[in-house]
């Protein structure tokens, strides 16, 4: 946004230096050839009047002598002819013998206007004649030419435009600086209120100066600040009902759960089947306050993750073997077999307990619903650690990798798990609270993969 902001503002900035650039050029050039015309025109005056004296004479010696002495200080050639074609004045380099020269005479003998020199310009070097017949218009004596350098009135051309073109610059940079700074000005309150969103979104805090930009964005950052502030508490309030209702709800569970044990011996044969149906939804209730204050914390966890960062490094590999080896009697009960390949031995930007509970959701998932064989494996990816947990059990289907880190969200169907719907969500909410991610794909086959991507520490 900089960029398009700097890049409008620098356009319209040099449309304005050549605005005014252009013309002041233009007027330059056009003041410096009058100056030229009007000086030369008086020199052509002196000599029409000289002209006229020795045609009435018929003595052209003092003419003679005017055009020496003018040709010896402006090097410029005087030409005078009288009315019969015949040079009073004359020199090598301006003579009737040239073509152009002798139609001019006959023109300005026939009393036509002589044309008005083009504008000069710093490149210009073609002389400018200029030619006046000698008496009055009704009885013309004779014609008086003067070829004028423009060597010099181009050179002063170009000093003018050079120190306009100086200017100009000077102005253009002027003009970028004050961009600059404008640009600066009104997207610096918009970095920091982006830096903002950013912060909420990861769970964090955000108070963004009210104090700097314009009054529009010192009022959206304001606002932003009340949001923020807002958002946040809500956040909080969730977590902690959350967290209150699971544990005050563990009590009244732990006695319905010793009052349904106690009628065990008491329930007679017709009634085991409603008697086991009510202690698989108190085992299923239990299951589900575990799973909430687990979430609860998770999202305590992360939010002071995301908000100050993790100082706890965790051992990929040691975390990794200890996780599996506490599985392993499970899995041997469930008849599934646990292969690890390859793991390096690499530090996450972890702690241990969190990686631990990540690996638990995933193998718990894995040995719960997936098929005989589960494997693990590991690689570094650049900056970051990638673990693998594969199954070769039904998987899912992309609708449903989709839906499943989602809160309380579990497959449905004939035979399908009646767990809490919970465990991938909070695996995911660690994941992403320690700057990594997670992902489900699909096994081939059949099965599921679930890609873990954590950061570790540089060597």
């Amino acid at each position: 946004m900089r960029a398009r902001l700097l890049v409008a503002l620098l356009v319209f900035a040099l449309v304005a230096v050549a605005g005014f650039a252009v013309p002041l050029l233009s007027a330059t050039a056009e003041q410096r050839t009058q100056q030229l015309v009007i000086s030369r025109n008086a020199d052509v005056d002196r000599f029409v009047l000289l002209a006229q004296q020795a045609v009435e004479s018929g003595d052209a010696a003092m003419l003679r002598t005017e055009a020496e002495a003018y040709r010896a200080l402006y090097n410029e050639p005087v030409l005078v002819v009288d009315a019969h074609r015949r040079p009073l004045v004359e020199s090598p380099d301006l003579n009737l013998g040239q073509q152009p020269v002798r139609e001019r005479v006959e023109a300005t003998l026939r009393n036509q206007a002589t044309p008005a020199p083009e504008t000069l310009s710093p490149w210009s070097a073609d002389p400018v004649v200029f030619a006046r017949p000698v008496g009055p218009s009704t009885r013309v004596a004779g014609v008086v030419l003067l070829r004028a350098s423009v060597d010099t009135a181009a050179a002063d051309v170009g000093r003018r435009w050079l120190l306009t073109g100086l200017g100009a610059v000077a102005a253009a940079l002027a003009f970028a600086a004050l961009a600059w700074q404008f640009a600066r000005w009104v997207l610096k309150p918009l970095r920091q209120l982006e830096d903002g969103v950013l912060a909420v979104t990861g769970g964090r805090r955000a108070q963004v100066p009210a104090s700097t930009g314009p009054k529009e964005l010192r009022v959206l950052a304001g606002e932003f600040n009340q949001m923020s502030d807002a958002v946040l508490e809500s956040a909080e309030q969730q977590r902690r009902m959350v967290a209150d209702a699971s544990h005050q709800l563990r009590n009244p569970m732990a006695a319905l759960r010793l009052r349904v044990d106690s009628l065990a011996p008491r329930v007679d044969e017709q009634g085991q089947r409603t008697y086991l149906a009510t202690v698989t939804e108190v085992e299923r209730l239990e299951s589900l306050l575990d799973g909430l204050l687990a979430l609860a914390v998770a999202e305590t966890t992360a939010t002071r993750a995301a908000a100050a960062g993790s100082a706890e490094h965790a051992d990929l590999a040691g975390v990794l073997a200890e996780r599996v080896d506490a599985w392993r009697p499970s899995a041997d009960q469930s008849d599934v077999d646990i292969k690890v390949g390859v793991v390096p031995t690499v530090l996450l930007r972890c702690p241990e307990s969190d990686l631990a509970q990540i690996l638990d959701v995933l193998l718990d998932n894995a040995i719960s619903h997936g098929g005989p064989e589960l494997t693990l494996s590991a690689s570094v990816h650049g900056d970051h650690a990638v673990l693998l947990v594969r199954d070769n059990g039904p998987g899912l289907s992309e609708e449903e990798r989709a839906k499943a880190t989602e809160r309380f969200w579990r497959r449905g169907g004939d035979g399908a798990p009646r767990g809490t719907g919970l465990g991938l969500a909070i695996a995911e909410r660690l994941t992403s609270a320690h700057g990594g991610a997670l992902s489900l794909h699909a096994t081939e086959p059949h099965g599921l993969t679930v890609r873990v991507e954590l950061p570790v520490v540089p060597a």
